[in-house]
Formats: C-alpha cells, sequence, structure tokens
C-alpha cells in the first residue's frame, strides 16, 4: 500500500438515525457535510470503517470491488431506499487489516468478500465524500467482548495510518434502548455520561474509557447494548496512548442520543 499520505488522526463518528440522510434539519448532518472544509481537508488514500451495525463473533473485514448500499433499516421514508453510495472497495487494505489483527494475536480474522456497506457506513460517508470515490473497507465489531479487546483492536491497526487509510469508528457515544425517549431538553443522565466521556478523553484517561462500565455513570442507560460504544475503542487505541482528544462536535436527538464525536491525534 502507498505509504505516501501518512495520517495522524483517527475519529470515532456519532452517526444517529439512518434518517439524517435525508434530515436537512439536522445539526449532526450539517457538520458531516462540513467534514472536508472544517474538520479534515486531507484526502486519505482509503477508509477503514469500523460500524456497530456490523456483529461478528470474530473480527472480519470486507474486500469487494465495489460496495453495496445495505439499508439495513425498516419503516423510513421510501426515497432512503432509493440513496446509493458506490464507493470502490478496499480489498488490498482487506488483507492489510487481516494481517495485523493476525500479528497482534487476533487468532481468527476473516474476510467477507460479499458484503456492501450498511448504514453505520454509508450514511456518514455519503455526506462526508459525497464523491464516493475513495476505497472503503468495513470492519466488524465484536459486541460480546469488551472496551479493551477493542482498543487492542485499534492499537494492532495504528499502522495503517502510515499508508495513509483514514480509520473512523461510527457509533453513537450514547444509544439508549429503542423504547421512546423524548425530552424537553437534553436527560440528566445522558448529559452526564455525555460530559464524563468528553472529560475522560480529552484527559488522557484511556483506561478508564476502556473501564467505562466502572467508571462512567449511567453506562446502563447510555449503552443498554455496546456495540455502538466499542467503535469509540478502537479509534481509540488506532490513536495511540499519547493521542490528543479533541470533541469536534455535539448535538442531540430526543435529548437521549448523542451525536458527540471526536478526533483522536497522534502526539511523537
Amino acid at each position: 500500500m502507498d505509504g505516501g499520505n501518512l495520517i495522524r488522526e483517527t475519529f470515532f463518528i456519532s452517526h444517529g438515525t439512518p434518517k439524517m440522510s435525508i434530515d436537512e434539519s439536522m445539526a449532526a448532518r450539517h457538520f458531516l457535510e462540513s467534514w472536508k472544509e472544517k474538520v479534515y481537508s486531507k484526502r486519505p488514500n482509503s477508509i477503514l470503517v469500523v460500524s456497530a451495525h456490523w456483529e461478528t463473533h470474530q473480527p472480519t473485514v470486507n474486500a469487494v470491488d465495489r460496495s453495496d448500499t445495505i439499508y439495513d433499516f425498516r419503516g423510513f421514508p421510501a426515497p432512503m431506499y432509493q440513496l446509493k453510495y458506490p464507493a470502490p472497495g478496499a480489498p488490498d487494505l482487506a488483507k492489510r487489516a487481516q494481517e495485523l489483527l493476525t500479528i497482534s494475536g487476533f487468532k481468527q480474522v476473516h474476510v467477507d468478500k460479499n458484503r456492501g456497506l450498511d448504514h453505520g457506513s454509508w450514511v456518514p460517508l455519503m455526506l462526508m465524500y459525497p464523491e464516493a470515490d475513495i476505497p472503503v473497507c468495513q470492519l466488524s465489531v465484536q459486541p460480546h467482548l469488551d472496551g479493551t479487546y477493542h482498543y487492542n483492536m485499534g492499537k494492532a491497526l495504528a499502522p495503517l495510518k502510515e499508508e495513509g487509510v483514514l480509520i473512523i469508528g461510527s457509533g453513537s457515544a450514547t444509544h439508549p434502548s429503542d423504547a421512546p425517549h423524548v425530552f424537553d431538553g437534553v436527560a440528566p443522565w445522558a448529559a452526564a455520561f455525555d460530559d464524563w466521556l468528553e472529560e475522560a478523553l480529552t484527559s488522557g484517561r484511556h483506561e478508564d474509557v476502556n473501564s467505562y462500565k466502572t467508571k462512567a455513570p449511567n453506562w446502563k442507560i447510555a449503552h443498554p447494548w455496546p456495540e455502538h460504544f466499542y467503535l469509540l475503542h478502537v479509534a481509540l487505541g488506532a490513536s495511540g496512548e499519547n493521542s490528543k482528544a479533541e470533541l469536534v462536535h455535539r448535538s442531540w436527538d430526543h435529548g437521549t442520543m448523542s451525536y458527540a464525536s471526536y478526533k483522536f491525534t497522534a502526539v511523537s
């Protein structure tokens, strides 16, 4: 792979509801649309997205020539099912990610030669990189394991940055259950978790984030299932032990789902 495009940053993006793909009123949509202008102007050679919507027992990467658009949601407006994000696949990146994970002790790492991009990938990417001309590889999450496991997964993948790969974890800073949660303003439990996360990240307390179940307030409500949170651990691990965290966006959906997103920059 081309090593001429060194990347120092990794990102965690809160992708929230797939309706963001058509709802032009959402602040999180505006944030992603301004990506190249205000957040990250460098063009990566390729993109590795770790998505909350691909759960597997063991790490799996997709290796396709052209990415199909997966509509892994139901009951949304019909125009959403007409959207396409036909980005090139990145089979060489898939092979390289498999190699790095295997070398680092992840004993069974699989390659899926059929799967396209689920909405955890294509919804944010169609706003960030609407031209769909950058090769994309997707990596699965293992929600039956823990934060430290996913942090170590990120550490294993860190060399990809030296090869021009932009690593993005796509989940949600808070992701309560599907039961209706609507507040006038931000729910206190959600604000407490979100504030704790920002303070822990910007203070460099990686171990506290890895061990959030013993450190964070209200984590059982904020993340009753962890698949939308472990993507942050991957991005954090890939950034390096002494990386600097920066909150690059915060907005809310119904006062309970945080769209907080972070940039992690390696510090020499």
